[in-house]
């Protein structure tokens, strides 16, 4: 295993450890590849999916290329609203093991600018 994928596999355990969604409080997941973004908001109590979103969606690839920045707010903004339609509005964040920097806080940026309270 590389030392850039052992050192992911070692923050998401970390961060992992720390985090669990609640009925009341659920967790936002967020899933990052080279070419796309998806999140998630996961009830772990009931073990349920909430709300989901992600680049491959046909309304966020047909707007162009879903490996940057600019399509990783558009799922954030898209899962602030799905959310909020199931009535969440407070989420415990997941980064999932990455840095939070460039598409994943423009995920959370753009959750946050939908409604969503971390």
């Amino acid at each position: 295993m590389s030392n850039n994928s052992h050192a992911k596999t070692r923050r998401h355990t970390r961060v992992r450890k720390k985090l669990e969604g609640s009925p009341q409080r659920p967790r936002l997941t967020v899933f990052r590849s080279n070419k796309h973004i998806s999140a998630q908001v996961i009830d772990d109590a009931a073990g349920r999916t909430l709300a989901s979103a992600s680049s491959t969606e046909s309304d966020i690839r047909t707007a162009g290329y879903t490996g940057n920045k600019d399509a990783a707010s558009r799922v954030g903004t898209l899962i602030a609203e799905r959310a909020s339609a199931v009535g969440v509005s407070r989420v415990v964040f997941d980064r999932g093991g990455n840095k939070y920097h460039g598409r994943i806080a423009a995920v959370a940026d753009a959750a946050r600018d939908g409604g969503l309270e971390f």
